[in-house]
This record gives C-alpha cells, structure tokens and sequence, in this order.
C-alpha cells in the first residue's frame, strides 16, 4: 500500500486526483500508477486501469489470477469491471468513496448476479491517511 500512496502523491503533484495502485503477484510489484485522466485526456485512465493494463503487459496475460491490486480509493464501477474481468484475486483498499465507489458503496458490483468473478475485498486500509490526501487536494483546488 506505500507504493499505492506514493503514485496519488505524484498524481496529485500533476494536477490528478490523487488516487495510486499497485498488482502485486507473489509478493512482488509486477504495476503500480496513479491517476492520470487529465493528462492522457482519457476519461479511463484510472490508476486502477492503468496497473491492470501494466500489470497484463508484464505478465504477457489478459488475466491477472493470482494477482491482488492495492489502492488508495474503493474502485468504481468501470475499475470493478476491470477488475472482475482480470480475474484479480483480492483488492485491498484505503478510503471508501460514498459518491463513486462500487465495492462497499453505490452498485456493489462484486456482489451482482452478472459479476462474473468476484475478488476477497479488504477496505479501510490506512484510510483517514487516504481521506486527508483527498481533501487536502480538493481543499488546495478550492482556493485556486
């Protein structure tokens, strides 16, 4: 999760909502990124998109099985599905996100009939640390 908080502190240097994630296989880094929707001018460019799509370049797989993904914010529903079809085995949250998330809030994606792989989901991880870069963010763009 260190690395995750250290792509949404970059992220939030460039301008980006600081979200950051990490796949993990084995113990070991295989992706990490942190958002970047304003830069790449691309509305998918999620941090959670970006690993899953670093994470199968490295692997030379479209499936992700035996992977976890690490993340600041609880993953929306585009990331879920991402996510379910990457076959990621446990996603490991920080903050929750009342507004856009789609694990614990809003659709529950995992949680669908039509979901068609569910990951362990494990929230709430080092989530007040989360939460104050987040606002601390949309505070600083406030006063702009």
């Amino acid at each position: 999760m260190a690395r995750a908080f250290e792509e949404a502190r970059a992220a939030a240097v460039r301008g980006e909502v600081p979200v950051g994630a990490v796949v993990v296989k084995d113990g070991l880094i295989v992706a990490s990124a942190g958002n970047r929707p304003r830069e790449l001018r691309d509305p998918s460019a999620h941090a959670e998109m970006l690993a899953i799509r670093q994470a199968c370049d490295a692997l030379d797989d479209e499936r992700l099985s035996g992977c976890d993904l690490y993340v600041t914010l609880e993953p929306c529903t585009m990331c879920a599905a991402a996510i379910s079809f990457a076959r990621i085995r446990r996603v490991y949250f920080a903050a929750a996100d009342p507004k856009g998330g789609a694990v614990e809030n809003g659709v529950r994606f995992f949680q669908q009939p039509t979901c068609h792989h569910a990951p362990e989901v494990y929230g709430g991880i080092r989530e007040s640390e989360a939460a104050g870069l987040l606002r601390s963010f949309f505070a600083s763009k406030r006063e702009e």
